[in-house]
């Protein structure tokens, strides 16, 4: 009980820093790359006790990223892409015992102010036998790059509300998301939050 109070006051204290100061974005060169915004932001992306993150599903994604960088191959049934000409990253899971995908997504857009970018971390579009794998887990949250300050500060989905019966696709090519909503029988209806340079439209 203690490591759970533990844990949300730990939450609650760094979304305030967050939304005071944002998070510092370190990188070498002219501009940040994708991995640099991930790297960025797992602070706030892995705020359970660290003795309980393992299985945690972004802090999966930091010891594959963590593996890459050291030039070691990924995990039994693990692969990892990173795709900085599209700014997109991707890690996915799969096992042979049984039918079932894991998919973390990571992906950026320039805003059309030319000032800010919109970053996106995705970890609903999991499936077990063709059908969305919905868990406590499951999270879809946005960041926003001020090139200025070089500082990420967590931030509402522009032009849409995160409906968490929905699985969500980020582009690799284009700009738009795909979300699918999913029925009771199994049916679905996608629907493409287009990207007009400051929010999304559907």
């Amino acid at each position: 009980m203690r490591r759970i109070a533990s844990a949300v006051i730990f939450t609650c204290l760094t979304l305030s820093l967050m939304a005071q100061t944002g998070i510092k974005v370190n990188y070498k060169g002219t501009k940040p790359t994708i991995t640099d915004f991930v790297w960025a932001a797992f602070p706030s992306l892995n705020y359970e006790d660290e003795d309980e993150s393992g299985d945690r599903p972004w802090k999966m994604l930091q010891n594959a990223m963590t593996r890459h960088s050291k030039g070691l191959p990924q995990e039994e049934g693990e692969t990892l892409t990173i795709d900085t000409k599209n700014g997109y990253i991707v890690w996915e899971y799969s096992s042979d015992d049984y039918d079932h995908i894991s998919r973390l997504e990571v992906c950026y857009w320039n805003e059309a102010d030319g000032k800010h970018k919109l970053i996106a971390f995705n970890n609903m579009a999991s499936f077990t036998e063709g059908r969305p794998c919905f868990t406590e887990t499951c999270d879809f949250r946005f960041y926003r790059y001020n090139i200025a300050t070089k500082r990420i500060v967590a931030c509402d989905p522009p032009g849409f509300e995160i409906d968490y019966g929905c699985t969500y696709e980020l582009p690799r090519a284009g700009k738009d998301i795909v979300a699918t909503q999913w029925n009771v029988d199994g049916s679905s209806k996608r629907k493409v939050l287009k990207w007009n340079g400051r929010r999304f439209k559907h």
